[in-house]
């Protein structure tokens, strides 16, 4: 009776450290198994500038959502977004990709508007900045074309 006592206490904490790994690998990677907390808006950029998948989305400096998808549509860059539940974003508020330092990471920034409509699910964000690219800026310059 002794061996299976151990063996059960062996088994118990075997799946107790199963299940916090699974529990920490599901928090970590930000999913979410039951219900969404989130809501998608969408918004087309001319040039998406190297914004990817998992990138943040901000206002005023706190994170709000994520980038979910970049795809391509008439020749200009649909970026899909998944924004918290608890942030509202007016329909004119504007949407600029920007960079987290010089050489750093790519994020989008909203900019509230002022307006009362509020986006709701599968909106769009009609206001656009593209990234502003340093190679083409450069370029001009050299060529004397600024």
């Amino acid at each position: 009776m002794k061996k299976f006592d151990l063996e059960f206490a062996v088994g118990l904490f075997v799946l107790a450290g199963f299940l916090s790994l699974v529990y920490l690998s599901i928090q970590l990677g930000g999913l979410e198994l039951v219900g969404t907390n989130y809501y998608i808006i969408t918004a087309e950029f001319e040039k998406a500038g190297g914004i990817k998948p998992g990138a943040t989305v901000e206002i005023a400096g706190v994170e709000v959502g994520k980038v979910k998808k970049v795809s391509l549509k008439n020749y200009q860059a649909v970026v899909y977004m998944s924004i918290k539940k608890d942030v509202q974003i007016q329909e004119d508020a504007i949407a600029s990709i920007k960079t987290k330092g010089i050489i750093g990471e790519k994020y989008i920034q909203i900019t509230p508007g002022g307006s009362e409509k509020i986006l709701a699910e599968g909106g769009k964000i009609r206001e656009t900045e593209s990234a502003l690219d340093l190679e083409e800026l450069l370029s001009k310059y050299i060529f004397g074309k600024i």
